[in-house]
């Protein structure tokens, strides 16, 4: 759906290392240098989910399909890049295409590690970051107020805009995130935002790199991410980029066995991507025949005939009637038609709103 997430963080954190991992392949070099990445790598990634496994333990299909996020890793950030530091500016255009932000911040001491500040402070690392991204924002909407002045003089809707712009901009001059600003649902803001992108209006998610020991207890730097994250409203997903990048490779079962024996009841990767899609708005809702087992992805609150659109226009176009079952009736029926004995499919219309893992055909006429 052309809807991704960045991953960003000071260079020397994890953050590449964590996007070979995320990714199962080791196409962002992983070095221990500052600005190892010089281009920004993409990659699409299934979203675990283990409805579809029991699904097709049901249907036996011959394949399986999962719900895709892109992640993008984007080089590392210093303090001073939005006035074109390190690789600057460059890297913040890159973030303001995405949607939402990982900030991966590195919550473990190694002195074998050089760390870009000389030592481990998550919170200062959070906000030399977030600095960056509010005087980036800043910038963007000076030149915003600029130009809105001089449509102002005949234009009433420009004279509105140049005045909520006006108060953003000392609100981010005061240390704080667009998304923190409390006017979303304001059109004025709202068309403002959609225009100019605003880093700081981006959901965040902090995911703290720990080491071994560090999974199991979190240790000082974990704690106070933690309490810092929950005044912002924001997640907090812990991993260990180190350990994450020894499961590539292994099979499902392998990999759970191995962090079931180090205390671990799932891998901080699968949390990153599933919490990510949830971010973005995004859902998934299935098919389940003998050729496939399929999650289609939609946003929430997308009507029936909107989610049919997912598989082919013409499904939208000659959209009859949805026949749908829910996930749980049909994982405790056993199937389809055991499901349908129970009188657990529904017929829906054109103003279903499609739920999370409904199981689905479409009815269409064209």
């Amino acid at each position: 759906m052309g809807l991704s997430i960045g991953l960003v963080g000071l260079p020397n954190v994890g953050k590449s290392t964590t996007f070979n991992a995320l990714t199962k392949a080791q196409n962002a070099e992983a070095a221990n240098y500052p600005f190892c990445t010089i281009e920004p790598n993409k990659a699409v990634v299934p979203v675990p989910d283990r409805r579809l496994d029991a699904l097709a333990k049901i249907v036996n299909p011959e394949r399986i399909q999962y719900s895709v996020v892109e992640f993008v890793d984007i080089a590392g950030l210093v303090k001073g890049a939005s006035k074109g530091e390190g690789l600057g500016n460059k890297f913040l255009s890159n973030i303001r295409e995405t949607e939402v932000i990982l900030q991966i911040v590195r919550c473990f001491d190694d002195e074998n590690i050089v760390h870009n500040e000389g030592s481990i402070d998550p919170l200062r690392d959070v906000e030399i970051i977030e600095n960056e991204l509010i005087l980036a924002d800043i910038e963007v909407l000076q030149n915003r107020i600029e130009r809105l002045k001089k449509q102002a003089k005949n234009d009433k809707n420009a004279a509105a805009a140049v005045e909520v712009a006006e108060r953003l901009a000392e609100f981010l001059a005061e240390g704080n995130l667009a998304r923190n600003f409390g006017e979303q649902g304001n059109e004025v803001f709202d068309k403002l935002v959609a225009e100019t992108r605003l880093l700081t209006n981006k959901e965040i998610m902090y995911g703290a790199n720990v080491d071994e020991d560090g999974l199991l207890e979190d240790n000082e730097h974990v704690v106070a991410l933690k309490e810092f994250a929950a005044k912002h409203n924001c997640e907090v997903i812990k991993l260990c980029a180190k350990i994450e990048e020894e499961l590539i490779g292994l099979e499902e079962e392998e990999a759970t066995e191995f962090l079931a024996s180090m205390g671990v009841e799932e891998s901080g990767l699968n949390q990153i991507i599933q919490k990510g899609f949830d971010k973005l708005g995004l859902m998934s809702y299935f098919t389940a025949g003998v050729k496939e087992v399929r999650a289609w992805t939609i946003r929430k609150n997308t009507t029936a005939p909107k989610a049919a659109a997912v598989i082919h226009n013409d499904f939208e176009k000659g959209f009859i009637r949805a026949e749908v079952i829910a996930y749980n009736d049909y994982i405790a029926a056993g199937g389809e038609q055991k499901a349908k004995e129970a009188g657990k499919m529904r017929l829906e219309g054109k103003e279903y709103i499609v739920q999370d893992g409904d199981v689905m055909h479409f009815r269409f006429n064209v």
